[in-house]
């Protein structure tokens, strides 16, 4: 097994950018992006659909740095509305848009019904969707230039069991991410991905087997799941200038893509 390396210093690497990120209030990637951001230098506006672990996640972080925590629920496109503008008047623009809004779940196609096909759809594409547009729209009022970060998955690209729903919506975001790159390079804007495959973490260590959590393991040449903040860390480059000329691209961040 790979051991896991040491957590990295800052290196200003987004030094006075407004970064927002979307379902932040949890243990996973979202709340270790936003971290990583404001260690980055950025300013951080963070939004999660749980006001309480919202609460508790912004107090958490704000002694690393400006932060602002703003409830959103990304099926609410009046929601999505009120984060990009609270974002703004908050801290007079935005600069980055991390979409790490995503729900999964276990079904088989033969079982899964139609609310459950169209909730992992609207959380996870949808929503993806309908924050990148706000974002956009913000970034041309601005003048130009920003840099959105979507979270996709390898799941994406690959098969898995009572996975279709979830698939489907992440297969989604890396076309999303790939067209909408290509509508908004004109503007200076950048659209990218990363496409994680196991971030391992107390949450999804709590709803998901162990059994399954083994065979995903299995199946990395480094022989453990990624470190949350080893997926932010490339969503970080991702957002920065070091990614100037990077723009329709999905990341892998794990060794099942080759």
């Amino acid at each position: 097994m790979i051991p896991i390396p040491q957590y990295p210093k800052g290196a200003d690497l987004l030094r006075d950018k407004v970064v927002v990120v979307t379902a932040a209030a949890g243990t996973g990637i979202g709340s270790a992006v936003a971290r990583r951001s404001l260690e980055e230098g950025a300013r951080v506006v963070l939004s999660d659909w749980h006001e309480r672990r919202l609460g508790e996640k912004a107090e958490e972080l704000t002694g690393l740095g400006e932060v602002h925590s703003i409830p959103c629920d990304v099926t609410k496109e009046e929601q999505i509305g009120a984060l990009i503008d609270g974002a703004r008047q908050r801290f007079g623009r935005i600069d980055v848009l991390i979409n790490n809004a995503g729900l999964g779940g276990s079904r088989s196609i033969v079982d899964m019904t139609d609310e459950e096909w169209s909730r992992v759809l609207d959380v996870t594409l949808n929503g993806t969707f309908r924050a990148t547009r706000a974002a956009v729209r913000a970034f041309l009022a601005q003048g130009g230039g920003g840099a959105i970060v979507n979270n996709a998955s390898v799941i994406g690209w690959r098969a898995q069991a009572e996975q279709a729903h979830y698939a489907a919506a992440k297969a989604g975001v890396m076309a999303l991410t790939r067209c909408a790159a290509v509508d908004v390079a004109p503007h200076g804007i950048r659209v990218n991905a990363v496409a994680p495959s196991l971030a391992m973490h107390p949450f999804l260590a709590k709803v998901t087997t162990e059994e399954l959590l083994e065979e995903l393991t299995a199946r990395e040449v480094s022989g453990r799941a990624a470190e949350p903040w080893e997926v932010a860390n490339v969503m970080v480059f991702l957002a920065s200038d070091y990614a100037s000329y990077l723009t329709g691209e999905v990341v892998s961040v794990s060794s099942q893509h080759a």
